[in-house]
């Protein structure tokens, strides 16, 4: 073959195999290419019997397209050429498609190359697994997709333990350009390898946030914007197996709701989001709150779906760790101020969107009413909110301020803050009455001192003596008016007598206090807008951890 290589390159003789791929045509001979390339062999064959006659073949199937077909008929005609990283792969998958059978074959030296240079190095390994992406499935099929994955893994993991550039991370960047499909065969390639959660979430963090940084700046074309960022969320790894920042999350969830990608994608990353929000800041919400273009608010609904998804998430873990403290008594404790820190944010966001003119009372309490009442332990920061939407929003009636006003609850408000909200007149009417009457409360049951509302329990039992004793007054009151009923009755037949209307004028007085005495101990708001007194949760711990109330003792009044 080498002597027919010689006399067909030395001398002009006349090709007889024409190979045509794609706009490229490449002038042969027979007497190379049918010895070291099966596929050929075969195709020839089958097209004439005639061995003299001329044949021409369509490869265009091949992969690697012309350029991998040059190279690999250079070699069987004995031309120089340079396996490189960025070829070795279309060379690999060319020779398996020619069928090059020789002993020296080109699929031979491919692979010694891959083993001792292309795969030895990180940046090689990369551009290898990036130039198997225009090869599938011919490359997948060969192994050489999985290898070059299992390179590039390995290459980050030395270099996370063992780092020899700076800085440290300087990999990551690496990593940019591969497609979605091949960042995703590394991250599995990290798995197998156990790596530190660490690198996959940098990793992760790192090729989104490249990936993110190209859709902003070309916002043209909005889908291939959509795409690159569906298959980006496609590839993250799991909160569990890599924890991604909150800000970063929040960035990549306000780009896809921007971009109007699938639902799935964005129930994903809004899910994502969900599982870190405690780390979250009021400023991350509220640029997924905010349009494409930062300036007005206008995904409140992407926002309230999370701090949903949230109070879900944390409910669900606390009944399953109640339940499992019940069965096994041990078991991860989970974060008992993730709620709270939650509903801080919760409120101060809400304080953000309030002074939005053109947001809606139901944007507005759908954020700010996402979160339960009883996960915050002062009621100060949302009554601001309230405050500033209510400001923002002058011309709101009554009926719907008291819409804005039902995200709190006054009997939660520090003494400051029912000190203003008492003077507040932007306020609807019941929410003053509320501050006042609470403060009133705590001045006749002992200032401070009186209520035990520090457990379930004792709101329970507070609760059951404040609704008894509203009902022994409300007993009260129907027998006085009972009394009042039978006293006028009596005095009808008994005007003439001046005499008789001095006994009746005393017990006239007598009834009159009675019944005042009366309707100043009953709750004005009972039944009403904020008629809970047991959620207070100011006042110190009685002594007998009950509600004392001191009631004026009755007495006598007579008209002299």
């Amino acid at each position: 073959m080498d002597r027919i290589t010689q006399w067909v390159s030395s001398q002009d003789v006349p090709t007889d195999l024409t190979i045509r791929i794609a706009d490229s045509i490449f002038p042969l001979h027979k007497a190379v290419m049918v010895p070291r390339c099966g596929y050929i062999r075969r195709a020839v064959a089958a097209a004439t019997k005639d061995p003299s006659a001329a044949v021409e073949l369509d490869l265009s199937a091949l992969p690697g397209g012309a350029d991998a077909f040059e190279k690999a008929a250079r070699y069987c005609y004995g031309a120089n050429f340079e396996i490189t990283a960025r070829n070795a792969a279309a060379l690999r998958c060319a020779a398996a498609f020619l069928d090059m059978q020789h002993p020296a074959d080109l699929a031979r030296r491919v692979e010694e190359f891959l083993a001792q240079a292309g795969l030895r190095a990180l940046p090689s390994a990369v551009t290898v697994l990036r130039s198997c992406e225009a090869l599938l499935p011919a490359a997948e099929e060969l192994g050489v997709v999985r290898r070059a994955a299992d390179a590039v893994a390995l290459r980050i993991c030395n270099e996370a333990l063992f780092p020899t550039r700076t800085p440290p991370g300087w990999w990551t960047a690496e990593l940019a350009a591969l497609s979605p499909a091949s960042f995703q065969k590394v991250i599995t390639a990290l798995r197998c390898r156990r790596a530190d959660p660490r690198v996959l979430a940098n990793a992760a963090s790192t090729y989104a946030e490249l990936a993110l940084a190209e859709v902003l700046a070309d916002p043209r074309d909005r889908e291939d914007q959509r795409a690159l960022l569906e298959s980006v969320v496609d590839v993250l790894p799991s909160a569990a197996d890599a924890p991604i920042p909150a800000a970063f999350l929040c960035r990549l969830l306000h780009a896809v709701v921007t971009t109007e990608a699938s639902a799935k994608t964005c129930r994903d990353l809004e899910l994502r989001v969900a599982a870190v929000l405690d780390q979250a800041t009021a400023e991350n919400l509220l640029g997924v709150a905010l349009d494409g273009a930062g300036e007005r608010v206008r995904n409140t609904d992407t926002v309230r779906r999370v701090i949903a998804a949230f109070v879900e998430r944390h409910e669900a873990s606390s009944e399953s760790r109640r339940s499992r403290r019940a069965s096994l008594s041990g078991g991860a404790e989970l974060d008992p101020g993730a709620m709270e820190k939650v509903a801080r944010t919760v409120d101060e966001l809400a304080a953000e969107l309030a002074t939005e003119e053109s947001l809606a009372i139901s944007k507005f309490v759908g954020v700010a009413g996402a979160v339960p009442k009883e996960a915050r332990a002062s009621h100060d920061c949302v009554y601001r909110a309230v405050d500033i939407y209510l400001k923002t929003h002058p011309s709101l009636d009554e009926i719907e301020r008291e819409k804005v006003c039902s995200v709190m609850d006054p009997l939660k408000l520090s003494y400051q803050a029912r000190l203003h909200a008492s003077q507040n007149k932007r306020l609807p009417l019941q929410a003053v009455l509320s501050a006042l009457y609470y403060d009133q409360l705590k001045l006749r049951s002992g200032a401070d001192g009186g209520w035990d509302t520090q457990t379930a329990a004792g709101k329970a039992r507070a609760q059951a003596r404040a609704d008894a004793s509203l009902a022994r007054e409300n007993e009260a009151l129907r027998s006085e008016l009972a009394r009042m009923r039978a006293f006028v009755s009596g005095m009808q037949p008994s005007k003439g007598s001046g005499s008789s209307r001095s006994a009746p004028a005393g017990k006239k007085a007598s009834f009159l206090g009675s019944v005042s005495r009366t309707l100043s101990r009953l709750n004005p708001f009972k039944g009403g807008w904020a008629k809970d007194t047991a959620s207070i949760a100011d006042g110190g711990r009685h002594s007998r951890n009950a509600m004392h109330v001191v009631k004026p003792k009755r007495r006598r009044f007579s008209i002299s």
